[in-house]
């Protein structure tokens, strides 16, 4: 199949077009680079042998998408693009709703007017917003949005609204929607990885800076939840697990909505992944705790029975290849693609 990938140059897009290419498919890349990187598409190719069609395109702007993509062909969409920080949305509210949200909606006008039905969304555990008190493993019968505690995880659960309603008024349309639990680790090559822009959102890439030098110290955000050693817990997925997790998704296609989590379904501590990736660098990483951020949940672990059963696919990868992986990828990137 020719699969469209868009923002199909960032970290999560670039490991699945490297799949995708192994696999034997071909890949319509579509990125408006705003938050990534061309380097990582030459390193795709580098890696597999294979050559990537490339559009640079703001997937948001109808009038550019249009021109973009009409005169061409494409199976499947694997749908990546969008903003993605957190922190961000919270201060940038409608730039978050009106990227996110029109990408999404120009997708699928784009998709049904070419009558291409295949569809593969990527979405979030952060659509579960607060679970019932007791509840520590998600599975995909929680309810969605309650207690969602910024812009970015409420532009993720109106896209998957809007998929849905998209879906009724056009039931051929074959769409899953993937929520991602704590992607981690890179390439075991070294040759691409995660290459946050500023100050990173997530926990393991502002490890690895520590690691590398490029910044002092981490600040722990807590430490006294009820978990094994006080500090949150949260499932780490290794991005070639959901990279494969998204090729077993395209393989179960069919008519309707389908959601699952791709997640590990086990939990690990901010302090065990700060062990971890101390064994792996060999370096201690120095770190600071300091007070709790509001919204923090004390732990969140993905139930991936529904994907385990239904996409034939489980985690392989564990926490310290995570950690090696990632380490391989900073150690040899210091300064992330802008350094090539």
């Amino acid at each position: 199949m020719r699969i469209l990938l868009t923002g199909g140059a960032g970290y999560i897009g670039s490991h699945v077009a490297l799949v995708l290419l192994e696999a034997g498919h071909d890949v319509l890349l579509l990125d408006d680079f705003s938050n990534s990187s061309r380097e990582a598409i030459d390193r795709v190719q580098d890696l597999t042998s294979r050559t990537i069609d490339v559009i640079e395109c703001d997937l948001a702007d109808r009038a550019a998408a249009d021109a973009a993509l009409k005169k061409e062909h494409f199976d499947a969409a694997i749908h990546f693009a969008g903003l993605k920080a957190v922190g961000e949305s919270v201060a940038k509210p409608s730039e978050y709703y009106r990227t996110n949200l029109n990408s999404t909606l120009n997708l699928l006008d784009i998709m049904r007017e070419k009558d291409v039905r295949k569809l593969v969304f990527s979405s979030s555990a952060t659509v579960y917003g607060t679970p019932a008190e007791g509840v520590e493993r998600l599975d995909e019968t929680q309810p969605v949005g309650q207690g969602i505690t910024n812009p970015y995880g409420w532009t993720k659960a109106f896209n998957e609204q809007i998929i849905r309603d998209v879906h009724v008024a056009w039931p051929e349309l074959e769409a899953v929607l993937l929520r991602y639990f704590n992607p981690v680790g890179a390439h075991p090559s070294g040759r691409i990885g995660e290459d946050p822009s500023g100050i990173p959102n997530n926990l393991m890439p502002f490890v690895a800076q520590v690691a590398v030098g490029r910044r002092d110290h981490l600040s722990v955000f807590g430490d006294q939840y009820p978990t094994h050693d006080g500090t949150g817990v949260r499932d780490y997925i290794h991005v070639m697990d959901l990279a494969e997790g998204h090729m077993a998704a395209l393989e179960h296609l069919k008519a309707g909505v389908e959601t699952y989590n791709l997640g590990s379904g086990e939990g690990q501590s901010v302090l065990d992944v700060v062990k971890a990736f101390g064994d792996a660098a060999g370096r201690e990483i120095p770190y600071q705790v300091v007070a709790p951020r509001p919204g923090d949940l004390p732990t969140t672990i993905a139930d991936p029975t529904k994907a385990n059963r239904e996409l034939d696919w489980h985690t392989t990868r564990s926490l310290a290849e995570a950690c090696r992986d990632t380490w391989n990828w900073q150690s040899q990137n210091p300064n992330g693609f802008a350094g090539a």
